[in-house]
C-alpha cells in the first residue's frame, strides 16, 4: 500500500510557507497586508518568491502576525540563530539621544580628525561590532567640528543601516544634514538619507531626496553616488526605465572622477556602479542579469579596488541572486567569499545570516558552508 507522501516542510520556500500559514489562518492577501502596513502587492511577491525575504526584523513582523515563532519561517530544524552581541547599538542610540553644546571630553582638532578617518577606515574593513563601541565617543569628540560631525554622522547611519536599524539610521542622517553648514557637506549628508529611507522601504522618497540634491552637487563622485542612490531607489519601487537612466547618470559622471582619492567617502567608482547595476537587475527581477553582472564584475579589474566592505556586501546580494534561483550551493559560496573578505559583514549583519539559514535549510550544505554556519551560531556543533 503507497503511503501518501509527505512533503518536507524545509523544502518549501519561506515565502510559499507565509502563504500557506496565512491561508490556514482565514487571512485574505489584503488583509495580511493591512496588518503587516505593507501593500497587497508586495505580499504578492513574497509569497510567490519574486521578492526575497532576507531581513529578520521583518520576518519577525510576519511572524508576530501568523502568531508564531518566527524561526519557524526559516524551518523547524534550525535553532534560532543568536545574533552576535551587539549592544554598542544600545550605546549610540543614547548617544544619538544626548544634547549639549561642548563635548563632554576635549580633544584637538586634528586628534578628532585623525579618530574620523580611523572610522572611515574601520567601515571600509567591515569592523562593525568595533565601530560600534567608538561611535558615542566619536559623536562627543566632533560636536564642536561641524565637517568632523556630519562625517561621524554618516558613519553612524551605514552602520546602522547594515545592523537593520534603519530608523535609527535615519535619525542620525537627518542629524547629519542639520549639521551641515554648506552645499557639498549637505549633498554628502543626503547620500546617506537617501541610504536610510531605502533602507526602511521609502524608495519614492529616497529618489526625490537624492535627485533634488544631484543636479546642484558640487564634484562627480558625490554626483555619481546621488545617482546611483536613485538609481536603485527607482529600481527598488520597480521604475525600471529610470533605474536604468539614473544609473547611466551615475556612470557617467563616476567615469569623470579621476584619480583615487576620496575626500568625501563616497566610494563610488565605475566598479561601485556596475555593482549597483547588478542590484538594481535583482530588485527589477531580473534575477539572471543580476548574476550575469555580477559574475562579470568579480572578473573585471575594478573589482579589487572596490573596500572590503563593498565586495562583501555585493558578494551577500549576489548570494541572495543565487538564492532566488534556485542554487543554495553558489549561494553559499558566495557567503563563504564574503566571509574570508569581510567577515562581520556575514556575521554581523542580520539580512546575511537570515540567508545563511536559508542556504543551510536547503541542505545539505557542504561541509565549509556548514562550518561556517557553526562559527555564525546557526547549527549546534556535534
Amino acid at each position: 500500500m503507497n503511503r501518501p507522501h509527505r512533503r518536507d516542510h524545509n523544502s518549501v520556500p519561506i515565502g510559499r510557507r507565509v502563504a500557506e500559514l496565512r491561508a490556514s489562518r482565514g487571512m485574505s492577501q489584503q488583509a495580511f497586508a493591512d496588518r503587516l502596513g505593507k501593500s497587497k502587492s508586495w505580499v504578492d511577491k513574497i509569497e510567490r518568491g519574486v521578492r526575497q525575504l532576507d531581513r529578520y526584523s521583518v520576518i519577525r513582523e510576519i511572524a508576530e502576525v501568523l502568531r508564531l515563532d518566527p524561526y519557524l519561517l526559516l524551518g523547524p530544524r534550525q535553532p534560532p540563530p543568536t545574533t552576535p552581541s551587539l549592544d554598542g547599538v544600545d550605546g549610540v542610540r543614547a548617544a544619538l539621544a544626548r544634547y549639549h553644546d561642548r563635548p563632554r571630553h576635549t580633544v584637538t582638532a586634528q586628534q578628532a580628525s585623525q579618530q574620523v578617518a580611523h572610522a572611515w577606515m574601520s567601515y571600509q574593513h567591515a569592523r562593525y561590532p568595533h565601530l560600534l563601541n567608538a561611535l558615542p565617543g566619536l559623536l562627543d569628540a566632533t560636536h564642536g567640528t561641524r565637517s568632523l560631525l556630519v562625517s561621524t554622522y554618516r558613519i553612524t547611519a551605514v552602520v546602522l543601516v547594515k545592523l537593520d536599524h534603519p530608523d535609527l539610521a535615519w535619525l542620525a542622517a537627518d542629524r547629519a544634514v542639520t549639521a551641515a553648514d554648506g552645499p557639498t557637506l549637505t549633498a554628502t549628508a543626503t547620500i546617506t538619507v537617501a541610504q536610510a529611507l531605502r533602507a526602511l522601504g521609502h524608495h519614492h522618497l529616497a529618489l526625490s531626496t537624492a535627485l533634488t540634491t544631484a543636479d546642484t552637487a558640487d564634484g562627480p563622485a558625490v554626483r555619481a553616488t546621488l545617482y546611483l542612490q536613485a538609481g536603485l531607489a527607482a529600481a527598488g519601487s520597480g521604475d525600471r526605465r529610470n533605474a536604468h537612466d539614473l544609473l547611466d547618470h551615475a556612470a557617467a559622471h563616476a567615469d569623470e572622477h579621476i584619480g583615487d582619492t576620496d575626500p568625501h567617502h563616497t566610494g563610488c567608482g565605475p566598479a561601485a556602479v556596475q555593482s549597483a547595476r547588478a542590484l538594481a537587475a535583482h530588485h527589477l527581477g531580473d534575477t539572471t542579469e543580476a548574476i550575469h553582472r555580477h559574475e562579470h564584475l568579480i572578473r573585471s579589474d575594478g573589482w579589487r579596488r572596490l573596500p572590503p566592505e563593498h565586495r562583501a556586501a555585493h558578494l551577500v546580494d549576489a548570494a541572495r541572486a543565487y538564492l532566488d534561483t534556485g542554487d543554495p550551493a553558489q549561494a553559499g559560496q558566495a557567503l563563504l567569499h564574503a566571509d574570508r573578505i569581510a567577515p562581520a559583514e556575514v556575521r554581523s549583519r542580520p539580512a546575511a545570516r537570515t540567508l545563511l539559514a536559508q542556504v543551510i535549510q536547503r541542505g545539505p550544505a557542504a561541509a565549509d558552508i556548514a562550518r561556517l554556519a557553526t562559527i555564525v551560531g546557526l547549527t549546534r556543533q556535534p
